[in-house]
């Protein structure tokens, strides 16, 4: 049967935005991290507003009902059944096999276009969605790897009888209801908060962020309480190789309260260690950032002293930035360093008889020296890496074993500074990498692919992977020799993935494919995804971007890359000329002039 729209009842304005090509919503105040509007006053109870639109709210509009349908379960867990079986006619509820507590979980899928509207000759309307599956949004606000491969779903419509009681009466029906709960990409942006809450790495040095959906119906006084639960279940699936939880058998006794600025938590931790216990002071108090005044921590109902919580995020910084970071770039092949006007910019940090050759470069800054990676021509077209390490400039490099190419590398910041390591791509597969330049294979749990691309997290405990054009996160242990843990798949609606960095703690810059070439935004999980640029003109080759965090602010959106063999920046995107490049010789007599190539960021 022709699939048309729907007549009489079913008809109606249709709201044209409501679905796109690629399931991002055509508007301008797209946020990755979910916020809509300044965030509500401790104590207050404006999150009761934020409750997905009942069955009768969009009247005939078949299509907006649809979307209202699809934003239905959304909110706190224990009433999803009972929010998505008011939109499902009274004959069929049954067919929800409804579950409880922790087992109530909803299918998160990214609508690929509009829904199709095709009339029955029994007066009812089949609807048929193409959808991507995102992930499976667990009660603890995880959103952990998709469940089902379904790739479309299809149910009918029926219209309310005028004469059905109370809130039956009017508006549309769900007949033959999909045996999930699902929540569209955009409702899980709409009616949730995305809060990173922390864990510290294996040897307890450094914060890792762990990223959660709290709805926006969980009234503010409750946030502490939810935010303690997470922490005491532990990290993710996907982050647990990389961080560890709090001691076995942890328990919250009772809610955590608060409110006036004081807030009190009781907890039942096995063992008596101060260590640990001040360590669960400092994850609080950043996975509650907003959150001010004392935190008055019980442990089995014994007071210990009230710690005033914005003095502890003070005096314990989530990351070791010192400055703000510094771009440079290869010229002719010499790393210089860019001046763009308004930013710091500071001389080469390597001596200039190693800085040389040079086809990309990766530099990390510590409290005591710099760590250098670059990668050179080497003979017969090959590529080899040089590393060196040292008070600026550094002066010795170590050169390591020849390939046929090699991306861009990468160091962890989470490794010993005095036995520092990397990751880089060579000739398709992964490899970590030490101060010696010694090159050794890193195996993934991963069906054989090609890797084309690598990233660090500031943290330096997560990674992203673009492995057989997929894009992919994993955690890192750093103990001894650097081990990935499982890579974790991230959706995305872009194709031919070509180069990856991180854009913030939750957030990945990724250049790939949308029609044409495009650079997006990313959440880690692949919920959440914003073009950053949707026509960049050519295939990405390189990528580098400053993460914003919370120690160091910078604007948002800094990232500069490569396309066509031509360098550009953002904020505002634009190629970045030879004249921004400092520290050029004179050009010679033939007044020729390269192109800017691999600009990247030192912090």
């Amino acid at each position: 049967m022709r699939r048309r729209l729907v007549a009489g009842a079913l008809c109606g304005a249709l709201t044209v935005a409501a679905f796109t090509g690629c399931g991002i919503p055509q508007r301008t105040d797209v946020q990755v991290d979910g916020r809509r509007g300044p965030a509500t006053e401790s104590g207050s109870v404006a999150g009761w507003r934020n409750e997905p639109p009942v069955r009768t709210a969009s009247g005939a509009d078949a299509e907006a009902f649809v979307r209202n349908f699809l934003s239905a379960a959304a909110g706190e867990p224990d009433r999803a059944y009972y929010r998505v079986k008011q939109f499902v006619a009274p004959e069929h509820r049954g067919k929800l096999q409804e579950k409880q507590g922790s087992e109530v979980a909803l299918t998160v899928v990214r609508p690929s276009d509009r829904p199709a509207f095709t009339g029955n000759s029994d007066g009812t309307t089949t609807v048929s969605i193409a959808v991507q599956q995102v992930g499976l949004l667990r009660s603890n606000g995880t959103l952990v790897p998709p469940v089902s491969t379904q790739e479309r779903y299809e149910f009918r419509l029926r219209s309310a009888s005028p004469d059905s009681p109370g809130d039956d009466a009017g508006g549309l029906f769900v007949l033959d209801p999909p045996n999930v709960l699902l929540l569209s990409d955009i409702a899980l942006q709409d009616y949730y908060r995305s809060q990173s809450i922390y864990f510290w790495n294996s040897d307890r040095t450094r914060l890792v962020p762990d990223q959660r959906y709290l709805p926006l119906a969980v009234p503010d006084e409750r946030r502490l309480n939810e935010v303690v639960k997470w922490l005491v279940g532990g990290p993710s699936d996907w982050l647990r190789p990389g961080v560890v939880g709090l001691p076995d058998r942890t328990e919250l006794i009772n809610n955590a309260t608060g409110g006036n600025r004081r807030w009190e938590v009781n907890l039942d931790m096995s063992g008596d260690d101060k260590g640990r216990i001040d360590q669960f002071v400092t994850q609080l108090a950043w996975s509650l950032p907003e959150l001010d005044g004392e935190l008055e921590l019980k442990i089995r109902n014994n007071a210990l002293p009230a710690q005033d919580l914005a003095q502890r995020r003070a005096s314990h910084k989530l990351y070791e930035l010192v400055d703000g970071p510094q771009r440079f770039c290869v010229y002719e092949g010499v790393i210089r360093p860019l001046d763009l006007g308004g930013e710091p910019s500071g001389p080469v940090p390597v001596r200039p008889e190693s800085n040389r050759d040079v086809v990309s470069a990766g530099m990390t800054r510590t409290s005591e020296q710099i760590l250098a990676a670059l990668v050179v021509s080497a003979s017969d077209g090959r590529q080899r890496l040089n590393v060196g390490t040292g008070a600026s400039p550094v002066t010795i490099f170590t050169k390591g074993p020849e390939h046929r190419s090699i991306g861009r590398p990468v160091w962890l910041r989470a490794t010993d500074p005095h036995q520092p390591q990397g990751l880089v791509v060579a000739d398709g597969k992964l490899y970590r990498f030490d101060q010696n330049a010694k090159m050794s294979q890193v195996v993934l749990d991963l069906p054989p692919g090609e890797v084309t691309a690598v990233a660090a997290s500031l943290d330096g405990q997560r990674i992203a992977l673009i492995v057989g054009g997929s894009l992919y996160v994993a955690a890192v242990n750093v103990d001894g020799q650097v081990a990935v843990g499982p890579p974790r798949r991230v959706a995305t609606s872009l194709t031919g993935l070509s180069a990856v960095d991180w854009a913030g703690e939750d957030r990945l810059v990724v250049a790939g494919t949308a029609g044409r070439p495009a650079i997006y935004e990313i959440s880690v999980d692949g919920a959440l995804q914003t073009p950053l640029k949707d026509d960049v003109g050519a295939k990405v080759t390189h990528l580098s971007a400053y993460p914003t965090n919370r120690t160091i602010k910078v604007p948002a959106g800094a990232f500069m890359y490569e396309a066509n063999g031509v360098a550009y920046r953002s904020s505002p995107i634009g190629r970045i000329a030879r004249e921004q490049v400092r520290d050029v010789p004179t050009p010679s007599s033939e007044g020729q002039s390269a192109d800017v190539s691999a600009p990247f960021f030192l912090f």
